[in-house]
């Protein structure tokens, strides 16, 4: 039988009895969805490395908590989601995400809004002012929303994915989903409005400058 015919939980099987060819297989199968899973979260390509690394390792060393409840997939990403919080919470920086990554709902309200910036400013920073706030946005989100969001808006995986991922069941992800997706939008219309009622300050002032 091809390695690719055999099964994850049969891979699972065989390295639990020792085989370390059975371990590279998993290695060989996951690693490039763990890195961009990883890299959903800590948005910078070293980190993401060692957190895929902090994995693997973790998977080698506890691979009898692997009890079959689950999909092996579902467990791996739980590991992957926990050591990239580890991570964030180490670095204590912010973590960024494109306006590309986004669902189209999100994303359309961002490109709303960057219209506007447009219309009522000819400012070239109004697009990375606006990124800016996205990430902060983002970044702000209280971890147990952030998770969800960022599985599902984000990295694209079902509602039935993220449910086994995060142990949490289908309602819940739906519920904390709309809130993030609430609370992401309702944190950009704030930076939204402070940033228009500080570009009509400077507008403002500039004009009494000339004036005088």
């Amino acid at each position: 039988m091809k390695k690719a015919e055999i099964s994850d939980v049969t891979l699972v099987k065989q390295f639990k009895k020792g085989s370390e060819e059975a371990f590279e297989e998993i290695i060989s199968r996951y690693e490039s969805k763990v890195f961009q899973l990883a890299l959903r979260f800590v948005r910078n390509q070293e980190d993401a490395e060692e957190v895929m690394q902090d994995v693997f390792t973790t998977i080698y060393k506890k691979i009898d908590g692997f009890q079959g409840k689950s999909a092996f997939s579902s467990w791996l990403y739980r590991i992957v989601v926990n050591a990239a919080f580890m991570k964030l919470r180490k670095r204590k920086q912010s973590n960024t995400i494109s306006i590309e990554d986004l669902a189209p709902a999100v994303r359309q309200f961002c490109m709303e809004r960057e219209n506007l910036f447009h219309e009522r400013s000819d400012s070239l920073a109004s697009s990375k002012e606006l990124r800016d706030m996205l990430q902060g946005a983002i970044n702000r989100l209280p971890r147990q929303y952030r998770a969800v969001f960022v599985l599902r808006d984000v990295d694209g995986l079902s509602n039935q994915e993220v449910s086994e991922i995060l142990q949490l069941s289908i309602p819940a992800v739906k519920s904390r989903l709309h809130r993030s997706r609430l609370m992401l939008r309702k944190k950009l219309q704030r930076y939204y409005d402070d940033f228009t009622d500080k570009r009509a300050m400077v507008g403002v002032t500039q004009t009494h400058a000339q004036v005088a």
